[in-house]
């Protein structure tokens, strides 16, 4: 295949030109601007922070995305689907809530905000696709009724993935709750018996008869489940939550058949920002000190290229004393791999992510850096 590029610029500003002015010139240097954005809707998908969490992207980045979308004619909007977890963004009201606390109101970005997957993550658009481990992928409805998709990513570690990236801020986080079920574990949540209380209200809201009240507490009945996640919305006690099984490959190939579901058939872009490198994903409620030091913003058509040179960039930056990595290095004796993200979380690998993304055609791992 051949290969891509990918544009790169530090975080070096100038009196001239600030970092917000040299994220616009690197977009357009990249290509931007050959989109035809003309009263057309482009949805940005960001990742907007859990709440207590301070390492995700300040809402200034969104702002420039979104101003540029407005200058060549199009109507943005900046949206992410709620999540499978327990937390402060599982519905969109709370999900809305913590985007504004955390900056991305449309007074500070420039446009509106959009839960892609609508009040309680069910409202999904069924993209086929026909993939070798994901024959439809459930795709929050905002996000595919844009005309033009534009992921806006912060680069960082991750506890499951190896690395938050391009691909996972598309294909996990644009999938509806029954959609990330899918990718963590075919959709079959549990019951923790030590938060259940019995109460039915997951009976009530469930089509198919799946949960069972028994002695005074809930028990999910796999056959009857079809994964559709609205028991982890509506219950009280956040006693329902879903059974991470799936290997870290099965994962890696889901994500990256979700993210050619939201890719295929129209305009995409994707921007990735390599700064505030925590350990874990912006879903936590906090975040450590960076394994590594900021290096810089990026730009691709390409979301297979960006991922391979973001990672490609981190491996050789100096790790930070006194972070997680440097933990773990220091327990292996001083010796690193070359790979800081398994290196952090060494139950971990990204690879075949990236590997499975450029078989079924979404990219190339070949690429050219153009250095601006």
């Amino acid at each position: 295949m051949e290969r891509s590029r990918v544009y790169f610029t530090t975080f070096k500003a100038s009196y001239s030109e600030n970092l917000l002015q040299k994220l616009h010139r690197l977009m357009r240097q990249a290509g931007f601007e050959k989109i035809d954005f003309k009263e057309k809707y482009a949805a940005i998908k960001i990742h907007f922070g859990e709440y207590g969490n301070l390492a995700f992207l300040r809402p200034n980045y969104a702002k420039v995305v979104a101003d540029y979308v407005k200058e060549l004619g199009g109507k943005p909007f900046l949206t992410d689907c709620n999540t499978l977890y327990v937390g402060s963004r599982k519905n969109a009201l709370d999900h809305l809530e913590t985007a504004f606390v955390n900056g991305f109101s449309p007074y500070q970005t420039g446009c509106h905000v959009i839960i892609g997957d609508g009040l309680k993550g069910t409202d999904e658009t069924i993209v086929p696709i026909d993939g070798e481990y994901v024959k439809e992928a459930k795709i929050g409805h905002a996000i595919m009724d844009a005309d033009i998709f534009i992921s806006l990513t912060h680069f960082k570690g991750h506890e499951m993935a190896g690395f938050g990236g391009t691909l996972k801020n598309i294909g996990m986080g644009s999938g509806s709750r029954a959609g990330k079920m899918e990718q963590h574990c075919d959709g079959k949540p549990g019951v923790n018996p030590k938060k259940c209380v019995g109460c039915g209200t997951c009976l009530k809201i469930c089509a198919h008869g799946a949960p069972l009240i028994e002695n005074g507490m809930a028990t999910i009945d796999q056959n009857k489940c079809v994964g559709c996640g609205r028991c982890l919305a509506v219950c009280p006690k956040d006693a329902i939550a879903a059974n991470f099984s799936d290997s870290v490959a099965v994962l890696n190939y889901k994500m990256a058949e979700y993210s050619y579901a939201v890719c295929k058939d129209r305009p995409c872009f994707h921007v990735s920002l390599i700064c505030d490198v925590s350990p874990n994903c912006d879903c936590h409620a906090e975040n450590d000190i960076p394994i590594i030091p900021d290096v810089g913003m990026l730009a691709s058509f390409d979301p297979v290229a960006l991922d391979q040179a973001c990672a490609d960039l981190c491996n050789k930056m100096p790790v930070i004393d006194g972070s997680v990595l440097d933990e773990h290095r220091r327990k292996a004796g001083g010796r690193g791999h070359g790979d800081h993200f398994h290196m952090t979380h060494p139950d971990t690998e990204w690879e075949s992510c990236l590997e499975h993304a450029e078989k079924i055609g979404l990219g190339s791992r070949e690429y050219e850096l153009v250095e601006i």
